[in-house]
């Protein structure tokens, strides 16, 4: 289906001037504060607010850091009396005096209101199809009734960004929680069962309309966000300098940075690892190296020495966590953490350590260098397979992973850490002149290492291969080995290439989709709620860097198109100032990049990969990279 016309009509309502609802949202801090009411008459909401009495169902609601949200909804006659009752009934809620309404900056006013509705059947409702029965989360709204009560409960769509949401799941068992049901059954699966089921509730979908107010504005925003029109390399740059920014002033004096935090929750937990105390939080020596190499090229745009200081701090953890082993006689350096040595742990240290030692020409770390490659090399086998694991302790009781079975290599198998190790090993085998011996012994090994994963990997482990690649490393490698002449060959191209262009076909064009932030996202099936993907865009990129090598302009054209739609798709995923009005601690969370676009989950692999792929693609326009 061609969504021109519904895209049309969205991107234009967003384009309009606000002033009705600029003076709106004062007019509702001012009654708030001076507890009075608000005087309408004179404003003309045409084609911003079309009030419609039977269905323009209006919510207020108050944030501020460090409390709970107050909110309540109304509907009216008029767009006058909505308001007043809205401020009414927030006046007399319990913590309504707690909320300092004559601050601008924190104290934040969210007005929504309902612009369409139907009924629907929750047995029908899904949202993996391009349909009329589709809930799709931070879009969609769902209302509650109970046919004999009147009694409605509502599910908003800023409720996800609030609640920190991505499923029909979630937002049915948020409403669920405020109906009989919910004291029904102890298994969510069942509460959803009795709901389908049960005679005594019409469910409907709505969509709504948002503002926000920012400082003396009131902010139009598009699943809880800003809309962001079309592609700009200043917001491409501003968001990449802001994000290296978090990372630093979120980081530890031991070198590390802040791993994890939930913005919704003001929580440092991992949401993978819940049952970590607090004082022993789960942390990843992988993703801890890709914080550093962000801060790398933060310097290499910048040359503000700040962050190459704090890659510094994060390569010496690296080293503390370092252990030593012999490879032919000489020394080796894995990098071990939580029990493990991953092979992407010590490759991902080796590019970290190169990178910088290219930028910088420092050679401090020259044994780590030499000793990470050693313990690359020592983990590709004869045939070329490179094994994922040094120690692991799910197998041989801990001890290093030595012969391994076939069943055991499966096991372990990953799509990231060849792809990582072998990138490493091309920064060293290009820049790293000073043990050319070992140098020569990485140009060999790599070369077969590379005819194994292109060529053998699909044959062994086909059934791990998805519809949407993974294995953005890896091109990223081979756009590295392809800058010398003797490792371009067509099989190793054709990777990449081929790579790029499954990304690019699972990438949500233009009018494909009713939803205007989902252009650039991926996807494995059509119909799938969309990945901003930065990981993947990684890939992409380089796939661009490539074609341009080899000189296939028209492919680099096509690419960077893509990388542009890419980029516009995961603008969505920063923590703008405007952005963080339902979080906890903004203050906290404002420069950093999110997971998804209505979850509220940073980690430092989501800041690393989106911030890297951004200024590679602001390279690629300015002639760098």
């Amino acid at each position: 289906m061609d969504y021109s016309i519904v895209n049309s009509k969205e991107r234009k309502y967003y384009s309009q001037d606000y002033d009705c609802m600029n003076i709106l949202l004062r007019r509702i801090r001012n009654a708030l504060i001076h507890k009075v009411s608000v005087k309408l008459s004179d404003l003309d909401f045409k084609g911003v607010w079309d009030f419609n009495p039977k269905i323009s169902f209006t919510y207020i609601t108050l944030f501020q850091p460090g409390l709970k949200p107050i909110r309540y909804g109304s509907k009216r006659k008029d767009i006058e009396s909505t308001i007043n009752r809205c401020l009414e009934k927030l006046r007399e809620k319990k913590t309504f005096e707690k909320f300092n309404l004559k601050d601008y900056e924190n104290c934040r006013i969210l007005l929504e209101f309902v612009i369409d509705k139907k009924p629907t059947d929750i047995r029908h409702l899904q949202c993996n199809k391009m349909n009329e029965n589709r809930f799709e989360i931070g879009i969609d709204g769902l209302e509650l009734k109970n046919v004999f009560t009147e009694e409605a409960q509502f599910y908003l769509p800023t409720d996800a960004i609030v609640n920190s949401q991505l499923s029909l799941r979630q937002a049915l068992l948020t409403l669920i929680k405020k109906t009989p049901i919910e004291k029904m059954s102890k298994s969510n699966n069942e509460k959803i069962n009795i709901l389908a089921k049960s005679d005594e509730y019409e469910i409907y979908i709505f969509r709504t309309r948002a503002f926000v107010s920012y400082y003396m504005k009131a902010i139009p925003i598009y699943r809880g966000n800003i809309l962001y029109n079309s592609f700009s390399y200043d917001t491409l740059l501003m968001q990449f300098i802001k994000t290296s920014d978090w990372l630093i002033d979120n980081m530890y004096e031991d070198g590390r940075f802040l791993y994890y935090y939930d913005c919704a929750e003001d929580s440092f937990k991992d949401h993978e690892h819940p049952d970590r105390k607090a004082d022993n939080l789960y942390y990843n020596d992988l993703r801890h190296c890709g914080g550093a190499i962000t801060l790398l090229k933060a310097y290499q745009q910048t040359h503000n020495e700040k962050y190459i200081n704090a890659a510094r701090k994060a390569m010496e953890f690296t080293k503390s966590i370092s252990k030593e082993h012999d490879y032919n006689g000489e020394k080796a350096y894995f990098v071990y953490y939580n029990n493990k040595g991953k092979l992407g742990g010590t490759g991902l240290a080796l590019i970290m350590m190169m990178q910088y030692r290219i930028i910088s020409n420092d050679k401090t770390n020259d044994e780590f260098i030499k000793g990470y490659t050693r313990h690359l090399l020592s983990r590709i086998c004869e045939s070329g397979e490179i094994m994922g694991y040094y120690i692991h302790p799910g197998f041989h009781n801990g001890e290093p992973l030595i012969n391994m079975t076939d069943e055991e290599r499966k096991a372990t198998f990953s799509f990231y850490y060849p792809g990582e190790a072998l990138f490493g090993l091309a920064l060293f085998m290009k820049y790293f002149k000073d043990d050319m011996k070992l140098n020569s012994d990485v140009r060999e090994k790599a070369k077969i290492a590379l005819d194994w994963i292109v060529n053998e990997r699909p044959k062994l482990y086909g059934d791990l291969f998805t519809s949407l690649p993974s294995d953005a490393w890896l091109m990223q490698a081979i756009d590295a080995y392809c800058e010398e002449e003797e490792f371009r060959k067509d099989d190793y191209i054709n990777f990449v290439f081929g790579d790029a262009q499954a990304m690019m076909d699972r990438m949500y064009k233009v009018n494909e989709t009713p939803y205007l932030d989902y252009e650039g996202g991926f996807y494995y099936e059509f119909g799938d709620h969309y990945f901003p993907d930065g990981a993947r865009s990684e890939g992409l990129i380089s796939a661009y860097y490539l074609a341009k090598k080899v000189g296939n302009e028209d492919f680099a054209a096509k690419v960077l198109d893509a990388c542009k739609l890419a980029a516009r798709s995961q603008f969505y995923l920063f923590n703008c100032e405007e952005y963080t009005f339902s979080h906890q601690n903004p203050k906290k969370s404002v420069n950093s990049i999110r997971f998804k676009n209505t979850r509220q989950w940073v980690r430092v692999d989501s800041v690393q990969h989106v911030a890297c792929f951004f200024i590679r693609l602001y390279w690629a326009e300015n002639k760098q990279g």
